[in-house]
Formats: C-alpha cells, sequence, structure tokens
C-alpha cells in the first residue's frame, strides 16, 4: 500500500485555516484529517460539519474525518453531506458497530474503525471486511500534542498480524505523538497512513518542511 500522509487540523491555525489547509496541499499531503471531539467522549469540543464542508470548498483530496463521540451513528449523514470522504468511529462509542460500519458505507463513504490505546486488537476479529481501515491512536484521544505511546508499535504489529490472518485489505492508520522520531517504527511495524498534527502544521520551518521530514524518516 502507498505511504499516505494526512495532516490533522486541530493543530492548524484556525484564523487562517483555508490558507493552512491549501499550504498542505500544495506541499504534497495527500489526506486532510478533521478531528471531531463532543466534549463527552473526550474532553475537549472541535470541529463539526461546517468545518468539513469549509475544508472541502478548498480542496479535492481526500477528507479523512474522525468521530471522537459518543452516538455517532446519529451524525453520519451530516458527514457525509458536508463532503466527508473517509469517516472513522470507535469501537468504543458503537454498540451495533457493524451496523455504523455499514451506513457509513451505503453512504458513500469509506469506513473506519478507530481503537484507543485500552482496547485490545482481538476486539476487531470479527470485523476485518466492514472497514478500510483501523486507526490505532497512539495517544490518549482528546488533545494534540501528546507524546507517543511506544508500546502501540507492538500493537500495530499484532493488528497487521490480524488483517493478514483474516485477508483482510484494510489499511493501517496511526495517530498521536506521530513526528520523524516516531514514525518509522510505525510504518515497519505496518502501518501506512500517518495522521500528524504539530509536526507539520507547526514545524519550525513550516508546513512543507513538516511533511517532507515525515517522508524523509520513513525511508531512512
Amino acid at each position: 500500500m502507498s505511504i499516505i500522509i494526512a495532516p490533522s487540523l486541530l493543530a492548524a491555525d484556525i484564523n487562517h485555516l483555508g490558507d493552512q489547509v491549501k499550504q498542505a496541499v500544495e506541499a504534497g499531503a495527500d489526506w486532510i484529517h478533521v478531528d471531531v471531539m463532543d466534549g463527552r467522549f473526550v474532553p475537549n469540543i472541535s470541529f463539526g460539519p461546517l468545518v468539513v464542508k469549509a475544508v472541502r470548498e478548498v480542496t479535492s483530496l481526500t477528507i479523512d474525518v474522525h468521530l471522537m463521540i459518543v452516538e455517532p451513528e446519529k451524525h453520519l449523514r451530516a458527514f457525509a453531506n458536508a463532503g466527508t470522504n473517509h469517516l472513522t468511529v470507535h469501537y468504543e462509542t458503537c454498540p451495533h458497530i457493524h451496523r455504523t460500519l455499514q451506513n457509513i458505507r451505503e453512504m458513500g463513504m469509506s469506513p473506519g474503525i478507530v481503537i484507543n490505546p485500552g482496547t485490545p486488537v482481538d476486539m476487531l476479529s470479527e470485523l476485518t471486511h466492514d472497514f478500510d481501515s483501523v486507526l490505532i491512536m497512539t495517544v490518549n484521544p482528546g488533545f494534540g500534542g501528546q507524546d507517543f505511546i511506544e508500546t502501540m508499535v507492538d500493537k500495530i504489529r499484532r493488528t497487521k498480524a490480524l488483517l493478514d490472518r483474516t485477508g483482510s485489505q484494510a489499511s493501517i492508520q496511526v495517530d498521536g505523538g506521530i513526528s520523524s522520531e516516531t514514525i518509522k517504527a510505525c510504518y515497519e511495524a505496518g502501518a501506512t497512513n500517518f495522521i500528524a498534527g504539530s509536526s507539520i502544521f507547526r514545524h519550525e520551518d513550516g508546513i512543507a518542511a513538516g511533511i517532507k521530514a515525515l517522508r524523509d524518516a520513513i525511508h531512512s
């Protein structure tokens, strides 16, 4: 699978969001990642469908939306209508996760599933043909700029083994503390889709340098 770099808007300058998205696109971003938080499943409150719609107006890239909310099934249509291409929901928030993944696909989006650091990989075993990606959180969700949890590298490796064993074609995403210091270990463990916020939007030499540093680190 090809490598995907998805800048997370959680770390962008919100006062200049459109310009930040354009800079990321021009710098070679593959996807644009939007974190949606409700203040219930996670402590913070962040973006919603209107922000996704605004992003869609300035780029044709894949918009990757991560729902960190309770009862995500109530909001799928709103994000589909806003222009979302790839929508991920947490295993921990969906009592009927199989149905939710089906509904995401039926609405024309690519479904993904997210598991927190404390959620076992085995919880995915009955679902590996129902999602297009699995997002391994490498920090606890809810805040940007957290330190990478080193033990998640082995979790990525075990997730890859599960997908291979069941014949799933799903890709592995990682999110949380992804930088030029952590990305290569995740790639070697089996991840191909990298969500990064601070290491891109707050890179001392700018957005383009941040994206380049991640790509260079993978191949170093």
